[in-house]
């Protein structure tokens, strides 16, 4: 794999990254209440790892994906 792509990747990876996590901060802050879903779902452990699987989950399949035109 060129360093060229790798380095693209990653810039895109993580400029996704950065973006989902502010939406999702200010959804679950803002909108959703944290404390409403911890209630909802009973755990706090469980929905902090289903918040994190989805900013990892997406990141990871942008980098994944990502792709170099030739």
């Amino acid at each position: 794999m060129d360093v060229k792509l790798k380095k693209r990747k990653i810039k895109y990876s993580a400029i996704f990254f950065l973006c989902w996590f502010v939406l999702l901060v200010l959804l679950v802050d803002g909108v959703l209440k944290f404390q409403t879903l911890v209630d909802y779902f009973g755990s706090y452990s469980l929905v902090e790892i289903a918040l994190l699987l989805l900013v990892i989950l997406p990141t990871l399949a942008v980098y994944k994906f990502t792709r170099e035109k030739q």
